[in-house]
């Protein structure tokens, strides 16, 4: 990793985030920070040149749509870390604890609503790192961001380079895998329509073989005087 990354760190993060009219607004000067500590290769910059283009050319309501529908909405490509790593599990909430605990001890805390494993979030921290723990905590998740990377190929989309350009930083190579057919993380999470079964793991639907389960009725003695 090059001596100084702060700058590209903070610009990749600011990629990531939602692409709101500050951000569109800003571009320019995102890509002229990009070029002035260069960090990144040739090739990588012009791939992330052609991303902040299209943010910029096209319709403001399409491009927020696309991340929405890209970024919101499935887990292969979700920025939050911990979504690839614990998925659902409980040991997901002291995760967040531990990694907020390592902001707070660094200076740094969450604004109110901002979760400690959002992508964004992450590269702020480690923006702020020296060099070498910077390229470190890079590498312990670089299999994530290559995950995450891959799904981004199979959507097509420009914002594989920006996770390309994490793992050049880290010193690990950008390499696409396979990644498994997955439904939309909003259907995933859907709750079943009234009275037409409470879960996989509960009542079935109607129409279905519903379990019946048999217990013995055992007479209960009667006290005296009752």
């Amino acid at each position: 990793m090059p001596n100084n990354a702060t700058l590209t760190l903070r610009v990749l993060a600011r990629l990531l985030g939602y692409p709101d009219a500050e951000l569109r607004a800003h571009l320019g000067e995102l890509g002229t920070a990009l070029h002035s500590e260069r960090t990144l290769g040739s090739a990588r910059l012009a791939e992330l040149e052609a991303l902040m283009r299209s943010l910029a050319a096209r319709d403001p309501i399409e491009v927020e749509a696309e991340y929405v529908q890209l970024f919101d909405r499935g887990r292969s490509t979700s920025l939050h870390l911990f979504e690839h790593v614990h998925g659902d599990s409980r040991d997901r909430g002291p995760a967040m604890i531990d990694l907020a605990q390592t902001y707070e001890k660094a200076g740094l805390y969450l604004a109110e609503g901002e979760l400690p494993d959002y992508l964004p979030v992450v590269l702020e921290f480690v923006s702020t790192q020296p060099a070498q723990e910077a390229r470190a905590f890079l590498g312990e998740m670089a299999h994530i961001l290559n995950a995450i990377f891959s799904a981004l190929v199979k959507h097509q989309s420009a914002y594989a380079s920006v996770l390309g350009a994490l793992l050049e930083i880290a010193g690990e190579r950008a390499q696409a895998v396979k990644v498994a057919e997955e439904p939309p993380l909003d259907e995933s999470w859907e709750e079943p329509l009234a009275f037409d079964g409470c879960s996989t793991q509960g009542q079935a639907k109607p129409g279905q073989p519903q379990p019946i389960r048999i217990v013995r009725n055992v007479a209960q003695p009667t006290a005296p005087g009752v």
